[in-house]
């Protein structure tokens, strides 16, 4: 019976999160001078812009390393394990490895939308496959929100 209940409750938590949300299971964001070292140190790396990689980090996971959304995507740019893997990351959680593989993947899709941010911004939430296939943002309610709160974070910081 106890068993039941905690997974009733379980099933109602993660219900309850909606849109892009992600699910805190270690609700302690990164102070703001490591993420901005984090996001300078991928900007270089990548040759994109800081505040740019702060805006997502910021948007996907408030600054917590160990984010996890509904959809499993994980830590603080929030990377789906077939992105991890695919960067060849051992910890998804680690953030140097996390900003590292999330900044070449938005790297790859401002490549890929010839510096369209809000193009590859789309491609970054709802993947490269949508964006095609609608020749622009799609039309889903959570990418376009993601997509204006990005651009938010980004002219603000």
């Amino acid at each position: 019976m106890r068993f039941w209940l905690r997974a009733t409750l379980a099933v109602v938590f993660l219900a309850g999160c909606g849109g892009g949300g992600y699910l805190p299971y270690a609700p302690q964001s990164l102070p703001p001078s490591k993420i901005d070292q984090l996001a300078v140190a991928a900007a270089t790396r990548e040759g994109i812009s800081a505040r740019l990689i702060r805006a997502v980090i910021l948007t996907e996971s408030a600054g917590d390393p160990g984010a996890i959304s509904r959809v499993g995507a994980e830590g603080l740019m929030q990377l789906m394990p077939g992105t991890a893997e695919d960067c060849g990351i051992t910890d998804a959680f680690d953030p140097q490895q996390n900003v590292s593989c999330g900044a070449h993947y938005l790297h790859a899709m401002l490549a890929r939308y010839r510096g369209d941010t809000e193009l590859a911004l789309a491609a970054y939430n709802a993947g490269p496959g949508a964006v095609d296939r609608y020749h622009g943002i799609p039309p889903y309610a959570e990418t376009q929100e993601y997509v204006a709160r990005v651009l938010a974070a980004y002219r603000n910081n």
